[in-house]
């Protein structure tokens, strides 16, 4: 599928396209070769979506989340998860978005990046992470309302590369084309 994310540059200066990260994660496609290569799943059990989030239902899923605790440079768990990562490589990317399926598998759905915030600064960049012209989703929860903006993670800024069909955009945060409705904690 070709869109505006080809030749599109990420915050590391490589130029990569969709189908070249969509190659490069196949790998990821069985959870237990995700599992293998050091990612864990999130530790709350959650699967993401909009609703769950306080957010309009349309707006979709992200799955559930798969970390690599190290590319992510985690530092803390409480209050937030917290940490020094700046990784913003979509090639070997730091977090892998799975549906959850009726089977009971999971499927690879996307990847995401995320580089908490203070961290991003500290490493000398004044403004955030982009990909392509589009710069990343800046993500800290707002304590006056219900809901977690932030999914329980400090402050960061993050981004996803979807690989199912999003009618909002490949590289939008939230996909109506995934769901959480097969999720069982």
């Amino acid at each position: 599928m070709v869109g505006p994310w080809v030749g599109a540059v990420v915050a590391d200066a490589s130029a990569v396209t969709l189908d070249e990260i969509r190659a490069a994660n196949a790998r990821f496609a069985d959870v237990n070769a995700a599992l293998a290569a050091g990612y864990v799943p999130d530790p709350s059990g959650h699967c993401i979506d909009a609703a769950h989030e306080g957010l309009p239902a349309e707006l979709g899923g992200m799955g559930i989340h798969y970390l690599r605790p190290d590319l992510l440079g985690l530092t803390a768990s409480e209050p937030r998860v917290d940490g020094e990562g700046t990784h913003t490589d979509f090639l070997d990317p730091a977090i892998l978005l799975y549906e959850p399926q009726e089977d009971g598998s999971m499927m690879l759905v996307g990847v995401e990046n995320l580089v908490f915030q203070k961290a991003w600064e500290t490493a000398g960049n004044t403004a955030p992470p982009r990909f392509g012209s589009r710069q990343w989703d800046h993500m800290a929860d707002d304590p006056t309302t219900p809901a977690d903006e932030a999914h329980g993670f400090a402050p960061h800024y993050d981004q996803h590369v979807w690989f199912r069909d999003n009618p909002r955009g490949a590289l939008e945060p939230f996909n109506p084309s995934v769901s959480c409705r097969h999720h069982r904690l």
